[in-house]
């Protein structure tokens, strides 16, 4: 009999009940404008500076150093743009993997008559280090690469480009949206600057993500209109979008690092059961620094990202269902194809 399993969880997950249940006022109860000086308003400035004050006892920050946005990709634009345009000109470090959110806003400032240098990843998906430090110019003004991959789960290591980035004073952006709330984060250990992350990777909602911009950084907003979020990011908050992030970030500090070692047994129960019944399979990315949940597995090409709804008998089924699929593929396709 066939059911629904759910193994994308990189791409988004499922909205906790505990966050649903805590957004719900905020869409016909506490309804007021966080600019607004009545109660109403009151009511909806004091729900999203609890929701801020979460996430950045999550990171170990400064309230103040968190800014909300709509999205990853806005987290992305604004940390990368931000940086570039606040400096008029000069030469920017990033990957060649990184979400398009990067790599497109790096292009577009390109054409802004910025440099842009793209470094190679090794065959785990990794950025070297000593790549970074050999591409670092004088007037290098900003490193932007991601904390993981989310097609393959290769955590780079981004404490040793921090150290790099302090050392020759260049501002160091990380997008971590495939990492927050999944693995820990030191953005003090790690001498990050401005970190991307966002709310529905976390079993928050969608259309909300945050940027945090370390003290003193030197930026220029991205998004013009009002003086919200002590200027930096235009717009009427998003108020149930913020109270529910502030929410699923503290239900993940509660049980985050549980989770990953029961999401970390589930993703080697998958593959040693893929690799015991398919022959010619292939496991993509680091073997040992990635991310818990993401097997990324090559079928001589299937990903999959596991999560809070994920269980030992889910495994079982798609193994039970991959094998007589696979086998069935490649007897259809021409070799070299499944």
């Amino acid at each position: 009999m066939s059911r629904k399993v759910y193994l994308d969880h990189n791409a988004s997950t499922p909205v906790h009940p505990d966050v649903v249940a805590e957004m719900m006022p905020y869409f016909h109860d506490v309804f007021g404008n966080p600019s607004s000086i009545h109660g109403f308003g009151r009511a909806a400035r004091d729900a999203v500076d609890v929701a801020r004050e979460r996430v950045a006892r999550f990171l170990a920050v400064a309230p103040e150093e968190i800014v909300f946005t709509s999205g990853g990709t806005e987290s992305d634009n604004f940390g990368v743009k931000g940086l570039a345009l606040a400096r008029g000109r000069g030469h920017i470090i990033t990957s060649k993997i990184e979400h398009h959110a990067v790599l497109r806003t790096c292009q577009t400032l390109e054409e802004r008559g910025f440099e842009v240098t793209y470094l190679p990843v090794d065959e785990y998906g990794m950025v070297a280090a000593d790549d970074v430090k050999r591409a670092i110019r004088p007037d290098t003004i900003a490193i932007s690469v991601m904390h993981a991959n989310s097609e393959i789960g290769t955590i780079q290591p981004v404490a040793a480009i921090g150290a790099l980035a302090r050392e020759h004073g260049v501002p160091f952006h990380v997008d971590a949206v495939q990492t927050f709330g999944k693995v820990p984060i030191d953005v003090h250990g790690s001498s990050i600057d401005l970190l991307s992350f966002s709310g529905h990777k976390i079993y928050g909602p969608k259309g909300i993500a945050g940027l945090y911009i370390r003290k003193g950084t030197k930026m220029v907003a991205i998004q013009h209109g009002g003086e919200h979020e002590r200027r930096r990011r235009a717009g009427t908050e998003n108020v149930p979008g913020i109270v529910g992030l502030g929410k699923a970030v503290e239900v993940r500090g509660r049980d985050m690092a549980e989770e990953a070692v029961r999401v970390m047994s589930l993703r080697d129960l998958l593959w040693n059961g893929v690799r015991q019944r398919i022959p010619e399979v292939r496991l993509n990315g680091h073997p040992v620094e990635r991310l818990p949940g993401t097997a990324n597995i090559a079928f001589r090409h299937v990903e999959f990202s596991l999560g809070r709804s994920t269980t030992a008998d889910d495994i079982d089924y798609v193994v039970d269902c991959l094998e007589p699929l696979v086998r069935k593929l490649r007897v259809a396709l021409p070799a070299g194809r499944a």
